[in-house]
């Protein structure tokens, strides 16, 4: 074997130069390496920024959205619907002081059911029924995020941005809880009123308007429950609104298919019942000002406590006066709109169709 002096002297020099250029390449990498790691420090955190601007958003166009709820007349306050979402907006951001939402960044309108699923669009026609939502940190309002490492590189802040669309959901069916007036109404008279307009249902079964025309039809007290209602059970219904009871009665009586809820839109036959009494004044008072559900009829058989009143529809009033103690007894309500989380959404916001008129339910993010 013959040996070559020097051999091992030479590794070791090329491992010492290949140690060097790794230590130089390693250096020229660090300064990259460490702006890629800060830059994803800083889109981490903008990340979070941005979870936190969606709940907010989130929470105040829901929020926002419930204002839109008409009031007896009618009419929609967006001044109290604008304070509401910049309150819960603020409310949400307790690390952003005197957080802004312009008002450039809230919109409203009436949900178009054609686009609701595919190009949502707003109309700006009718009751509207939607809030869009959009809070910033940018330099529009409110301040672009500081940044952490990325100053480094020249840049202190960015922008971020979340938006939400909320509808107020129109009530198809009433579930137990739901605050009904057991007092039917004809379907050609409450399709002539408009919402504000009032009306007197007289014991002997006049419908007479505000103007002190009568209206065509007559009304009745129905059974919305066992076939008989008492005076007592009626007054108890008028309060407390529809009870599992009353639906599990109905359904016994093959009135109903369901015993869980009655759909708005189905056509059913419901009894008549005993008439103003004196014995609902008390419940008719402590109800007078709010709002109830009245279902309502287009046909109607028999006469008397043998009528059979036929349901096709429901809608919502306000109990304005009652009179019970004298000879001429009457109830006033008036055609409004209501917001109760206790009906059931009818599920798609592209059908129209089947809902209680001027009722509202749980709104909905749809973006």
């Amino acid at each position: 074997m013959t040996f070559k002096p020097g051999l091992g002297g030479n590794r070791n020099a090329n491992r010492g130069k290949r140690t060097g250029a790794i230590a130089a390449l390693s250096a020229i990498l660090l300064v990259p390496i460490m702006g890629l790691a800060a830059l994803a420090i800083d889109y981490a955190y903008l990340l979070t920024v941005r979870t936190e601007l969606q709940r907010a958003a989130d929470a105040a166009a829901l929020a926002g959205v419930r204002e839109l709820t008409p009031d007896s007349n009618g009419n929609q306050n967006l001044s109290a619907v604008t304070d509401v979402i910049r309150t819960y907006a603020a409310n949400n951001l307790p690390n952003v002081s005197n957080f802004t939402v312009r008002d450039a960044d809230i919109a409203y309108g009436r949900i178009d059911p054609l686009t609701a699923y595919t190009g949502f669009t707003l109309l700006n026609n009718g009751i509207y029924d939607t809030v869009q939502v959009t809070l910033r940190r940018d330099s529009l309002a409110n301040a672009p995020v500081s940044l952490f490492f990325a100053r480094i590189l020249g840049i202190n802040g960015s922008g971020v941005s979340a938006s939400a669309t909320a509808v107020l959901q129109k009530a198809t069916r009433l579930e137990p809880g739901a605050d009904i007036l057991p007092f039917a109404i004809p379907k050609n008279s409450w399709d002539s009123q408009s919402v504000g307009n009032s009306w007197s249902i007289y014991g002997d079964g006049r419908v007479i308007d505000g103007n002190g025309a009568t209206l065509p039809g007559n009304w009745g007290t129905v059974d919305i429950g066992s076939h008989n209602n008492s005076t007592t059970a009626l007054s108890g219904q008028i309060l407390n609104g529809l009870t599992q009871a009353d639906l599990d009665a109905l359904y016994n009586e093959q009135r109903i298919p369901q015993r869980e809820y009655i759909e708005a839109s189905a056509q059913w036959l419901a009894s008549a019942d005993t008439g103003l009494s004196a014995g609902l004044k008390s419940a008719l008072d402590a109800v007078e000002g709010t709002t109830r559900l009245v279902p309502i009829y287009d046909f109607v058989a028999g006469s008397g406590e043998n009528a059979e009143y036929r349901l096709v529809g429901w809608g919502v009033v306000v109990v304005v006066d009652s009179d019970l103690t004298g000879s001429t007894k009457y109830v006033t309500v008036k055609k409004a709109y209501a917001y109760d989380r206790r009906l059931r959404a009818q599920g798609s916001l592209s059908n129209t169709s089947g809902t209680v008129e001027g009722a509202y339910t749980s709104p909905v993010l749809v973006k």
